[in-house]
């Protein structure tokens, strides 16, 4: 046998199979069936024109032979219509880890503030952070993330999917005012959070079913909002979800007080420490590119889930094939 004919057989497939069981029937009922009489006797009537074409040598015969090749055509591809005929598509499997991803981002802005490298030129903060962030996102296919942004106000850019291209393209969309130009790390951190508990019927928070993770970058500290970024670490502790914390830009504020445009690395750090997580300190593109790398490695063990067989019905071409050989026995019909 051929190898794309083997390739096509191993493919094939029926949704009904058993409607195959169906096929003799017209051949078991002419067999079973008692033989139609007229008053109990038992001769064979035959209508009047029939006797009138067939003394006239009409060709009876050749139109009989034609309907019923016809008829055993018509039922043959009404049953493999039934059958539901199918070809099995190949899919790529995709990795699969189980995890739940909320990336809150830093929009105030300081972001805009250009002192980054991407490609041999200098851009902004924001440029760097789309450019990566966007790249390591399409990475976690398989993985449901989504994405928050804050400055004064708190917004979900991309609400948790498994679309990981659609997200990606929604951070590389992220504009600077949208939200303000102040840094409320914790109301940021705090959506995040709602975002990644899951609510049972009632709106209570259950247990979380997966792993859980928060990945919150700035690069200022914190001053707007409602809440602190401490006592958003501790709510995250509590729910289970790992916080790491990346905080950017080349100055600490610990070490250039009252300087702006600087980042306040230690909370970030005790932020991550306090939830379970990691904190990472970024001031070039290649930290930036490291720690996306060290996040990635951090929660791996993704592995390929088993693909979803993808079929292709092909029912619909026995069914036309039986609708034309139906349009051919009226025709013929009419003809005689």
């Amino acid at each position: 046998m051929p190898g794309w004919l083997s390739a096509l057989a191993s493919s094939f497939d029926l949704a009904s199979p058993l409607a195959l069981l169906l096929l003799p029937l017209p051949l078991l009922a002419a067999r079973l069936l008692p033989a139609e009489t007229a008053g109990g006797s038992g001769a064979l009537r035959v209508p009047a024109s029939v006797v009138a074409q067939a003394r006239a040598g009409a060709g009876i015969a050749a139109r009989g032979r034609t309907r019923l090749v016809l008829i055993a055509i018509l039922w043959a591809a009404l049953v493999a219509a039934l059958a539901g005929p199918r070809l099995v598509l190949s899919a790529t499997a995709l990795p699969a880890s189980g995890r739940d991803i909320m990336i809150a981002m830093d929009l105030s802005g300081s972001m805009e503030r250009r002192d980054f490298d991407l490609d041999g030129q200098t851009v902004s903060r924001l440029e760097a952070v789309k450019r990566v962030g966007a790249d390591f996102i399409r990475r976690r296919a398989g993985d449901r993330i989504g994405l928050v942004i804050f400055a004064n106000d708190s917004y979900v850019a991309a609400s948790p999917s498994f679309d990981t291209a659609t997200v990606a393209h929604a951070l590389e969309e992220a504009t600077i005012g949208l939200v303000g130009r102040s840094t409320g790390i914790g109301d940021g951190l705090g959506l995040a959070l709602k975002r990644l508990a899951p609510q049972g019927p009632e709106g209570e928070a259950e247990g979380p079913r997966t792993a859980k993770v928060a990945i919150l970058l700035s690069d200022g500290t914190n001053n707007a909002g409602q809440t602190t970024p401490r006592d958003v670490a501790e709510l995250a502790r509590d729910l289970g979800v790992k916080v790491y914390t990346i905080a950017l830009g080349p100055r600490d504020l610990a070490n250039a007080e009252g300087e702006q445009d600087v980042v306040d690395a230690e909370t970030l750090r005790d932020m991550a420490t306090i939830s379970g997580g990691k904190a990472f300190r970024v001031k070039t593109t290649d930290d930036l590119i490291g720690v996306a790398n060290a996040i990635d490695a951090l929660e791996g063990g993704r592995a390929q889930a088993p693909p979803l067989p993808l079929r292709r019905d092909h029912w619909p071409w026995p069914a036309a094939l039986a609708l034309l050989c139906a349009a051919a026995l009226l025709a013929t019909r009419r003809a005689a």
